[in-house]
């Protein structure tokens, strides 16, 4: 008697589960990860304020390139929204289509971040690669390595007071005059903010290398039509996520370049 080949596809977690515990379950899934990114950006910027108070600091004026990259990122959290209305709507092509948009513009997204901080790295606001006996050695530059041009690329302030800079020295604000230069004093007890920024820049990046793949399963799942005008739970909560890392870099933009 021969055995049969045919086996049963295994369950999956959420077989025979209701749909609407279903969709209620993966959305809160989705809000405990939100809450654990938060919770993870939360420390690293209070660790950037922190580290600011009483130190002279460096701060980077974001260029066109880096601006560019927040409209990119705008948009396609209105192109998901659109893919997730279509695909509702039961037009499986138009939500395919829309969901790609999504992650082409999410790498034109890490290109045009990519290209701006290496802009402001060619200006010395960046990554230095010293060779060592044990290897590259990687060190964010100081700022006697700072070529760009003071108050258009950079600035340094102390207690929220921007110093003045002429020939090559940096002022104190209370000495109008000019007289008595403090620029040693600045290189020695200067808190680079730079170190702060590539590490939330970064982090941020592997979040959204996170979405990315998740971008990536749901055109399978599209073409495949496991997502479709009665199941979309899944493209659902790809947008909750991708919609909070939009709001997670304007925040951060803002929170670096202009408000601290």
């Amino acid at each position: 008697m021969s055995e049969s080949t045919t086996t049963a596809k295994k369950p999956g977690v959420f077989d025979n589960v209701d749909p609407a515990v279903r969709q209620r379950t993966k959305k809160m899934m989705m809000y405990f990860i939100v809450f654990a990114i938060v919770m993870l950006f939360a420390g690293l910027t209070s660790a950037y304020i922190v580290s600011s108070m009483g130190s002279y600091w460096v701060h980077i004026n974001p260029n066109s390139t880096l601006w560019a990259s927040n409209i990119i990122l705008l948009v396609s959290s209105l192109t998901i929204i659109m893919a997730h209305r279509q695909v509702k709507a039961g037009n499986q092509s138009s939500a395919q289509m829309l969901t790609l948009v999504t992650f082409l513009l999410g790498i034109a997204f890490v290109i045009t971040q990519i290209s701006g901080w290496g802009q402001l790295a060619s200006k010395g606001m960046g990554w230095s690669i010293t060779e060592t006996d044990l290897g590259p050695a990687y060190r964010w530059n100081n700022i006697e390595q700072i070529t760009g041009e003071y108050g258009v690329d950079y600035v340094v302030e102390i207690d929220g007071q921007e110093l003045d800079f002429q020939n090559g020295e940096y002022y104190a604000p209370s000495d109008p005059l000019k007289t008595d230069p403090i620029t040693k004093e600045v290189y020695r007890n200067t808190n680079n903010s730079g170190a702060y920024i590539w590490a939330l820049l970064w982090v941020h990046i592997i979040h959204l290398s996170f979405g990315l793949i998740y971008l990536i399963v749901n055109l399978i799942r599209i073409s495949k039509n496991k997502i479709n005008a009665q199941d979309h739970i899944q493209l659902h909560t790809n947008g909750i996520y991708w919609h909070f890392l939009g709001i997670l870099w304007i925040y951060l933009f803002v929170f670096l370049f202009y408000i601290h």
